[in-house]
């Protein structure tokens, strides 16, 4: 078995060596421009076009959350990646807890009027606020994937009312669902804090807009975890200048690093961090990409794979090589393309 691996940040030595402890039967080696050699899977983040064209690869990993750079890249390079190989994303690895720790810790703040009491501090101000009352503060998540699911967990124990909006309903104990574009707006209508952990599909790019924006009740909170080009950032920032939102907090913006002259950073009502909501743990990734690689080979259920075509995560997928038929019940998509079972399972 032969694994190519590129990161443009990772420590490279680290990971190979960390591959080669858990994939023993796995030559691993760090891909370099002009490596044409055969190889089974490729662990990637931003790969070159080069490294993944033409390959009979049995599957691609994306070292992270999202895959939209190896899809973007698809669009202007469809030669870049077969469409008979299946492509993967880290599906917690981690994610998970650190995004509740991030959406938690912010919605407290919010909830506590932290964030009137350092503009109070800024003008020296002395002043007792009004607390906020709990079964007022409703909270609303869009996207139930995996990460929003775990979002929604942590903040049930804080006895908020939780809501989600999604393409297909979910049936959670103690969540309200929302589902499709019919439903947004009554979703909307009620989120104190609204929370963004939206997958990056042509559906949803944008989708943070005056119009959205202007259905949350006044003074509302944004909290966008997913990515920046989820957001009009200029009308963000109308609706913040206007009062319409209270407040917001930004981890993924429309160019990354934001540039020093965006008007984000110096609001006072805006809060930045460089993109660290939830980070790849490299422990943790090995072990996910190695037990998948492992269940992968003897044609097991794995999860984690993308529909390339929506961007989506398709869930309980069944590996389709080596190649079985299908047991009753069983419901999934092949890499070949004379065998297209569609997953029931959509994780938004």
């Amino acid at each position: 078995m032969d694994i190519i691996f590129y990161h443009p940040t990772f420590d490279t030595q680290w990971w190979i060596e960390a591959l080669h402890k858990a994939i023993p039967q796995a030559r691993v080696r760090a891909w370099k421009s002009g490596d044409n050699e055969s190889a089974d899977y490729a662990l990637v983040w931003h790969p070159p076009v080069e490294m993944l064209a033409g390959r009979d690869l049995k599957a691609v990993f994306a070292l992270g959350a999202g895959v939209d750079s190896i899809l973007s890249k698809l669009q202007a390079h469809p030669e870049m990646l077969k469409p008979s190989v299946p492509l993967f994303r880290l599906e917690d690895t981690g994610m998970g807890e650190q995004m509740q720790e991030y959406a938690v810790s912010q919605v407290l703040h919010w909830f506590r009027r932290f964030d009137d009491y350092r503009i109070q501090q800024n003008s020296s101000h002395w002043q007792p606020l009004p607390e906020y009352h709990r079964e007022d503060f409703t909270i609303g998540i869009l996207g139930a994937g995996v990460l929003g699911s775990k979002v929604a967990q942590s903040l049930q124990t804080w006895r908020f009312p939780l809501r989600c909006w999604s393409r297909t309903r979910k049936s959670w104990p103690g969540l309200q669902s929302f589902a499709g574009r019919e439903e947004l707006s009554a979703f909307l209508s009620q989120c104190r804090v609204l929370i963004n952990l939206l997958p990056n599909t042509p559906e949803t790019v944008g989708i943070i807009n005056q119009q959205l924006l202007e259905k949350l009740p006044d003074g509302a909170y944004l909290l966008n975890l997913a990515r920046g080009v989820h957001v009009v950032e200029d009308d963000l920032l109308a609706a913040l200048d206007s009062g319409k939102v209270k407040g917001a907090m930004l981890d993924v913006f429309n160019r990354e690093p934001l540039p020093p002259e965006s008007p984000l950073w110096q609001h006072p009502r805006v809060t930045i961090t460089p993109h660290v909501a939830a980070i790849t743990r490299p422990a943790e990734a090995v072990d996910y990409i190695s037990r998948t690689i492992a269940q992968l080979e003897k044609g097991e259920r794995v999860c984690g794979q993308v529909d390339r075509a929506r961007g989506l995560l398709i869930k309980h997928q069944v590996s389709c090589y080596p190649w079985r038929e299908l047991n009753t019940g069983e419901s999934y998509v092949s890499r070949r393309p004379s065998y297209a079972y569609r997953c029931q399972h959509a994780c938004i």
